[in-house]
Formats: structure tokens, sequence, C-alpha cells
């Protein structure tokens, strides 16, 4: 398994940019350098105060990816929820919807297959996972969104929001301009996944999951209610956890056995 810090300059983000990519090279068991990829690739998204080595130093992910034969891309996305901010020249979701694809598709021998895409990530990654794999739909093939900060839901009442992840009163709509709009837009999961079954498109696959003791399981707990009043195939798992890396470590292994590799 290779493991690579790669630096260049994003269009989308108007600045110098690094990710973490894992690359599975070679084979340790034979010795033999096998032909490479195309590989299937999993775009796996950080939670808030994070940045691209969380999952590498904090999860067994180097280790699931070898075993795997997957390639795992693991770009920084700030506190910005991997969202557009066009104000400030910074369009997160088109960084890593459209841009990340093509910059690592071009630097390494990956499947530019659909089904072979994927997007995963915890907490506010796991919204910008589950946002992002469904805006970008004929990207990725399969999302997956551990205890996802689901947050769009707390913004029918902003009393809610006010303390939560300790980042101020004023971060939410920073970060989500006016909160009594983002109901209905491309920033709100349900008005996404409606928005493809109207079209009659091809909806990824899904897979959430969250821990029992998690305090995100209620956010979860509804979208999941949403998805399956509205018949969309997914997968939903919960049990004993709390936001925190044990649980993390035990679900991307989970991600990974569910995933086509």
């Amino acid at each position: 398994m290779a493991v690579t810090q790669v630096q260049y300059f994003s269009r989308a983000l108007k600045r110098s940019v690094t990710f973490t990519a894992l690359l599975p090279f070679d084979d340790p068991e034979s010795g033999n350098w096998p032909e490479a990829g195309p590989f299937k690739t999993l775009y796996l998204l950080h939670g808030i105060f994070g940045t691209h080595t969380d999952w590498l130093y904090r999860t067994r992910i180097q280790v699931l990816a070898e075993q795997k034969r997957v390639a795992v891309v693991m770009p920084s996305g700030d506190n910005g929820f991997y969202l557009d901010h066009p104000d400030v020249g910074a369009m997160y979701g088109e960084f890593i919807g459209r841009e990340l694809v093509e910059v690592t598709r071009a630097l390494f021998p990956l499947s530019r297959r659909r089904d072979d895409t994927f997007i995963a990530g915890l907490s506010m990654g796991g919204y910008g996972a589950i946002r992002n794999g469904l805006h970008y739909h004929e990207t990725f093939g399969w999302v997956a969104g551990l205890s996802s900060a689901l947050i769009t839901y707390h913004f029918e009442n902003p009393e809610n929001i006010k303390h939560m992840l300790h980042v101020g009163d004023r971060y939410y709509e920073r970060t989500f301009g006016e909160l009594d709009k983002v109901k209905g837009s491309d920033k709100d999961p349900e008005a996404l996944v409606r928005r493809l079954l109207e079209k009659g498109a091809d909806m990824p696959k899904l897979y959430l999951c969250c821990g029992t003791e998690d305090f995100l399981i209620e956010q979860n707990r509804r979208f999941r209610d949403f998805l399956t009043a509205s018949g969309v195939d997914f997968i939903y798992e919960e049990g004993p956890g709390a936001h925190d890396w044990a649980f993390w470590d035990a679900s991307i292994g989970k991600v990974l056995d569910w995933l086509p590799l």
C-alpha cells in the first residue's frame, strides 16, 4: 500500500490544497508488483475541526484498504461542511464532487466508472458525503454517512443550533447562508433526494449508521424515516456507540464490506 500526500493549486478553492491518498500498488503477500489499476476509489471525508490525515492516523483505513485493494482519497474540507461558498471563492462542493475526482483520476490509475466511485464521511463529512453524493449523483454510485451531521433539520428552529459543536452562534449562517432558505435548496438532503426521484435519476446506493449514544442519533433516524417513506432503497444501522473514533473505526470496516469490492 502506497501512502502519498499531494499538493496542488485548486481552481475550485482558489488556493493550494493537500490531500492524502492510499493506493494498493503492491501485493505484500507475494512481494510482486501487480498490474496497477484501474482501482475502485473511496473519497473519504473528515469531520469538523479535522484534516486530511484524520482517517489515516485514527482508524485502520490503511490496513482495510490494503485488504480490499481499494484506493482511498482523503481531502481537507476545513470547517465548511463541504458546501460552496461563492462569496469567498471557496467552492468546496465543486472541489469534492468534480475537481478532486478529475485530479486524482489524472494522477493515479483510478477507474472512471460511476459504480467504482464511492464517497463516505463522518459527522460533518457524513453530511458532506450525502449532500455531494446526491448532488453529483452522476459521479458517485455509492454513498455512506457515518454519524452524519444532518443539522439542516435543526434550522427549522435556529435556537436549537446556537451551541452545537461549540462553533458560535453565527457559524451556521456563515456556512449555510440564510437558514430559513436552506430547506428545499441543494443544501437540503431531503430536497436532493426528492429531485432525483422526480427526475427518475439513478439514485446512488446509500448506507447510513449512527451510535445510539450519539447526540446526532435523532437527526439520522429522521433521515432514515424520510428515505423509508420515499421508497428509497438504503441500508441503515445503529448500535452501541458514541460520537467518537471507536465507533467510526468499527463502522468504516462495515462500509468497506458493503461496497462492491
